[in-house]
């Protein structure tokens, strides 16, 4: 082996040891983007002049954006490659990135939120089966804890970042946008030095533009019970990271953003943990676990309210970040594991339909019903309707439990 030869080795080496560090935190930065914004909402609703109602729908609107990614887009790097449906899903970020930057009222900020769905709706499929095909013997299962491990990490440390710049910084609403392009483009380029994993990609034309959504007949019933607790797991984050800060700011008398980025930072840094601590334990019982959990996670985050205790809150935030873990990661398995083969893709594709349905709807409701009554009201109702739900899919889990 000459010189040459060995050094060209020694690169590719180091090209697969950088591959999956590279992918997981592509997933990670695509993810700190969508909570950016938590902190910052207030400050915009201030300079903007908006109600709650449409500060609900600006963190809405990106589930536009994940469900046409899901929807259209989500065979896209089967086709393609790995590398060209990331690269493509780091652009449109930077797109986004750009729009929010830049942003001048709520129509841009609408249009930032549903790049950014977009972003992540492709990248994160496309980095998840990246990950379990870089893995040796396509270790699926570690794949998965890789991708939803870091999903919450950038979910957290893009609302923690975001707080500390619009708190301690100048430019609140410019410097964190800074920020998150210089990082997209470190991790673009890393991005596009890592290796495809498709041995034969195909263009662009080759891509179906067909919608797959089903449940068959036969496990709709079974069903029910992951379905739900992917709704009510992702509810939880959707109201964290929408409304926690106006939380914070109304009830508990706490304007600072530092801290309104620290407790959605507890909650994401505490579900990453959850999901590699329990990692071996038994899909059925994770999500049972975590709709169990569901109603004194909520009654807390409500008590917290009510007394105006950030001690509770704390304490509320933990639980829900373990119910986020587990009803992400436990919903998930179960379907994988009552899918047949030849119809897996589409009943996890109507999964995570129903996690992007109940990360957006109830914060929509929350900010009608705190409009037209109070902060308080609109946490009640969101409180009885999770428990309602979470009581549902328990019995519907515990009847079709194998």
């Amino acid at each position: 082996m000459t010189f040459r030869d060995l050094a060209h080795t020694q690169e590719a080496a180091r090209g697969d040891a950088l591959a999956i560090p590279t992918v997981a935190a592509m997933i990670a930065v695509l993810f700190a983007g969508s909570t950016a914004l938590t902190p910052l909402y207030i400050i915009y609703k201030q300079q903007f002049g908006f109600s709650q109602i449409t500060l609900t729908l600006i963190y809405a609107v990106y589930v536009v954006g994940n469900l046409a990614a899901l929807l259209v887009f989500g065979g896209a790097s089967d086709v393609v490659g790995r590398r060209p449906a990331a690269l493509a899903a780091m652009g449109v970020a930077i797109v986004s990135g750009l729009v929010f930057l830049f942003a001048e009222n709520v129509l841009s900020l609408d249009i930032a939120r549903i790049l950014s769905g977009l972003g992540i709706g492709l990248g994160a499929g496309t980095g998840t089966a990246w990950i379990a095909e870089l893995l040796p013997n396509a270790d699926k299962s570690r794949a998965s804890v890789i991708a939803t491990g870091t999903n919450f990490l950038g979910l957290g440390f893009g609302a923690l970042v975001s707080g500390l710049l619009a708190q301690y910084e100048p430019w609140p609403l410019r410097l964190v946008f800074i920020v998150f392009l210089a990082a997209l483009v470190v991790v673009t380029i890393l991005v596009w030095r890592t290796p495809e994993t498709i041995a034969k990609p195909g263009g662009v034309n080759q891509i179906s533009m067909r919608p797959q959504l089903s449940v068959p007949q036969e496990i709709r019933a079974r069903f029910v019970a992951p379905a739900v607790t992917g709704f009510g797991a992702m509810a939880l984050v959707g109201f964290y990271a929408a409304l926690a800060p106006s939380i914070l700011a109304q009830q508990l008398q706490e304007t600072n953003h530092a801290v309104a980025g620290a407790l959605f930072f507890e909650l994401a840094i505490v579900a990453a943990v959850s999901i590699v601590v329990l990692k071996q334990v038994q899909s059925s019982k994770v999500m049972l676990a975590a709709l169990a959990l569901m109603v004194p996670s909520v009654l807390l985050v409500v008590a917290a309210q009510m007394l105006a205790s950030m001690v509770l809150m704390i304490a509320a935030t933990a639980c829900c970040g373990v119910v986020a873990a587990l009803g992400y990661r436990g919903g998930l398995q179960v379907v994988n594991e009552i899918a047949p083969d030849d119809r897996r893709a589409e009943i996890v594709s109507s999964f995570f339909v129903c996690c992007f349905v109940g990360n957006a709807l109830p914060v929509i409701g929350i900010g009608i019903v705190s409009t037209y009554a109070s902060p308080i009201a609109a946490s009640l109702a969101f409180a009885a309707m999770i428990i309602v739900f979470a009581v549902v899919a328990l019995a519907f889990g515990l009847k079709h439990r194998r």
